[in-house]
């Protein structure tokens, strides 16, 4: 077998949940068709030193080379040219002592590092669009375009995702609603574009409710205090930015008072305040939240209490181009979700394997109208749920799409 040399470049660490649900599986998946990777990351220093020992577990049966570099967060717009010459840096040093075939990107910083490559070494180019990266940071309040820098900034950013478009061998992109938004701009000359649709996928290995390690539930049903008549609805990732932390409040109050038993479940690597000042605003009382940080591997046993799991997402213009991690993790538990419309192909997925609640609004009347149906025991199948997500977000199914991918850019 001729095996390929890829570098793959994330600005997302490999420490990060991303890393480890959307990086490490599909190529170590791609390692059985012929590729060999080094992984180049830019990593929070704090989770770097906690977690490099089992992200390295991770890598080992793939044989995935890691190479992780600080990532800067202070002071802004600085930091991150620093990072960019970090990456660069050791992009070139791995190429001089590697030759790799082809360099595979997510959005943002590693675009600039992969144009480069292209440009001085015609090293073959996969453009993974994760997210309209630009428009994500204003839709998030990172990058606010009243600020002059920000908005040159911004500027920037947008031109060089067109220039990836054209410049790559191969696109990729999450959603159906992306491809139709990118193949309808009229400023890259390319048209129409290489460019293939790959979702985030799930490990449904992993994500599966028939094999939840008995003996650790029991550990967290202690340690969380979650008792057998608890009607447990879950939320599962990061809060803030475009996660609407003060609508699900607004959203977990009504069913409060609808549903006694009610508790919220919360599995998330971020400060709990944000979660308790915003239960707080609406009048929710704190003893009916239920926070916990958990590792990639404990969090399908603590999904697995979950009736429910409520994600609202900002219907912004950037997520038109977003597929929810969490969305296919929960699927596979066979768990119906509560979510709503204007987020990347989320809509039509619900709606084609009849998995939960889709709201078009974020009225009190809309929240009280699915609460009163999950009140009077509407149900859901988890059997259909989970296959909806074999069959639609499998790694396997992933993993396929990316090796016809690399073929056509390797041949």
């Amino acid at each position: 077998m001729n095996i390929k040399k890829i570098l793959f470049i994330s600005y997302d660490g490999m420490t990060d949940p991303l890393g480890q649900s959307q990086v490490i599986p599909y190529l170590g998946g791609l390692t059985k068709h012929g590729y060999q990777f080094t992984i180049l990351s830019c990593d929070k220093p704090e989770k770097y030193k906690s977690g490099k020992a089992y992200v390295e577990k991770l890598m080992q049966p793939f044989g995935i080379k890691w190479i992780s570099v600080p990532y800067h967060k202070n002071p802004p717009v600085f930091s991150s040219i620093y990072d960019l010459i970090q990456l660069k840096r050791k992009a070139k040093e791995i190429y001089q002592h590697e030759k790799f075939d082809m360099v595979h990107t997510r959005v943002g910083l590693p675009v600039l590092v992969a144009l480069w490559l292209k440009k001085k070494y015609k090293v073959k180019f996969l453009n993974d669009i994760r997210g309209f990266w630009a428009d994500e940071r204003v839709d998030g309040g990172i990058w606010k375009l009243q600020n002059p820098l920000y908005r040159l900034i911004y500027h920037f950013f947008k031109k060089k995702e067109f220039k990836a478009l054209e410049a790559a061998d191969y696109n990729i992109c999450l959603t159906n609603a992306g491809m139709q938004e990118i193949t309808s701009w009229k400023n890259i000359e390319k048209q129409p574009i290489p460019i293939e649709v790959i979702p985030c996928s799930v490990d449904l290995v992993l994500f599966d409710p028939e094999k939840i390690d008995t003996a650790l539930k029991n550990e967290f049903k202690k340690e969380l205090h979650i008792d057998d008549g608890d009607f447990i609805i879950s939320y599962l990732g990061s809060i803030g930015g475009w996660y609407l932390t003060n609508e699900m409040m607004r959203f977990c109050k009504i069913m409060s008072d609808k549903i006694p038993t009610a508790k919220f479940l919360f599995i998330t690597p971020d400060i709990n305040n944000i979660i308790y000042n915003a239960a707080v605003a609406c009048g929710l009382s704190s003893d009916k939240l239920i926070i916990k940080h958990a590792r990639r591997h404990e969090v399908p046993a603590l999904l697995s209490f979950s009736s429910y799991s409520l994600f609202f997402i900002k219907p912004c213009y950037s997520k038109k181009a977003s597929s929810p991690t969490k969305h296919g993790e929960i699927m596979a538990m066979g768990i119906p979700v509560i979510t709503n419309a204007g987020v990347g192909d989320m809509e039509a997925i619900v709606i084609k394997y009849n998995g939960g609640y889709v709201l078009h609004d974020f009225s009190t009347a809309s929240f009280t109208t699915v609460v009163d149906k999950i009140q009077k025991g509407d149900s859901f199948d988890k059997t259909i749920i989970r296959n909806g997500a074999k069959d639609y977000y499998a790694l396997e199914r992933a993993v396929a799409s990316y090796k016809k991918v690399y073929a056509i850019i390797n041949q």
